[in-house]
């Protein structure tokens, strides 16, 4: 037997009522997880323009990849809260909701008329989670929240300055907007067993950078050194310095990545190679994510030129044999033909409609049994405004009404 929105109620979110106001990448990412896990999600878009997702390239045949990946599974309405009349249909909405979730500036929300002060007068157990660059107060409260910026303030991206290795790539991995999305979903699961408790709703107040900050332990022991009066020397080398821990060209234009941060490895790949006069009897666990000093180079070379003579394939059949921790570098479109990511279940197609048949990535808990895989496609903006407005018992005549007035997408 299903629930309303088609998901089985042994799903531990079955009957998890949730609003989301959000957009782009943080928000959605942890609504759709939410959806995964049983939860109805009713997603609110601007009307016309819809989420900012929607219009970001690579498209299908008509709609962002982007987009449909952090948004499956949602039902859609299309409403401008900017008129009264819009704000009276979210607030509809967030009466009969467990959570409402939302990425707008600061201040923004009052002046849309769903703020957490009004959503609790209209719903005091409601879990409201307001999702933003760097927090309701501070600073850098009033700076709109781009990862590229989030991970450049948190000290991520200055380690190549800390350590003279000039300016830092701009990061391939949008580390703090999914940082966000997963405190967001932390936070919000923690509020609703909390409510479970005390019958009590919460205000979560869920901020990019101290979700990116507190995951930058790594990269900042140094500073964290620092700060307790000592050297931070020797650093921990795990930016690239480590000849052992690193990525090389192959032979046939690939590139492997080598991690043979083990003595027991080096030494097993050293007597692969012949080269095992480049085994250090005193090495020690300490040595172990460092550069090496002076043997790092030697190092360097002879990984560089095993490389270069192999295939990557061969390197990673090779290396694989002695439990070496060697893995391909993979294009995008390797990876999600991968054998493993096969076997795992991570790809799932989804027939969409204007769309055809895409690829979605599958939740990585669904073979767990706390979410099931086979999922709706993201909505078409407004695709269910009707539907929707119709559950909150407004009349054919008031659903004309509110499109006549723009106050709905058509």
């Amino acid at each position: 037997m299903s629930g309303d929105n088609g998901i089985a109620p042994e799903y531990v979110l079955s009957g998890i009522k949730v609003v989301d106001f959000s957009r782009l990448l943080p928000g959605p990412w942890a609504t759709q997880m939410m959806a995964d896990f049983g939860a109805e999600v009713i997603k609110v878009e601007q009307p016309g323009i819809g989420d900012g997702a929607r219009h970001n390239p690579p498209n299908y045949e008509t709609t962002s990849a982007y987009f449909h990946s952090v948004n499956r599974n949602k039902r859609g309405i299309a409403l401008d809260l900017a008129k009264p009349e819009a704000q009276a249909v979210a607030h509809r909405l967030i009466a009969k909701a467990d959570v409402v979730l939302e990425s707008y500036r600061v201040g923004v929300t009052k002046k849309l008329g769903i703020d957490y002060e009004t959503c609790k007068q209209l719903n005091e157990k409601v879990i409201y989670c307001s999702i933003t660059g760097f927090g309701q107060d501070g600073p850098l409260a009033p700076i709109p929240g781009h990862d590229l910026v989030i991970q450049a303030v948190t000290g991520i991206m200055g380690v190549n300055l800390e350590r003279g290795l000039g300016l830092p790539e701009v990061p391939l991995f949008q580390a703090a907007d999914y940082s966000a999305g997963v405190i967001a979903m932390i936070g919000i699961l923690l509020a609703l067993m909390r409510r479970e408790q005390t019958g009590e709703g919460r205000f979560i107040d869920c901020s990019m950078f101290d979700s990116m900050f507190s995951m930058a332990n790594i990269a900042l022991t140094t500073g964290m050194a620092h700060k307790a009066g000592f050297s931070g020397e020797p650093v921990m080398e795990s930016y690239g310095g480590n000849p052992r821990y690193n990525h090389y060209a192959t032979k046939d234009g690939k590139a492997v990545a080598i991690s043979l941060l083990e003595a027991k490895l080096w030494r097993e790949f050293c007597e692969i190679v012949g080269r095992q006069d480049l085994v250090d009897a005193d090495e020690s666990p300490a040595d172990r994510h460092t550069t090496h000093g002076d043997k790092g180079e030697v190092y360097k070379k002879v990984l560089a030129e095993y490389c270069a003579a192999r295939t990557r394939d061969e390197i990673v059949e090779e290396l694989t044999a002695i439990g070496a921790p060697i893995c391909p570098i993979l294009t995008p479109t390797e990876a999600i033909d991968d054998p493993h990511v096969k076997h795992r279940g991570l790809i799932e197609y989804v027939e969409t409609p204007g769309e055809g048949r895409i690829p979605q990535i599958g939740n990585p808990l669904a073979g767990m049994g706390l979410s099931e895989s086979n999922r709706s496609p993201a909505p078409t903006l407004n695709q269910h405004g009707e539907e929707i407005l119709t559950d909150l018992n407004y009349t054919s005549e008031e659903i004309a009404k509110l499109k006549k007035t723009g106050a709905m997408g058509s």
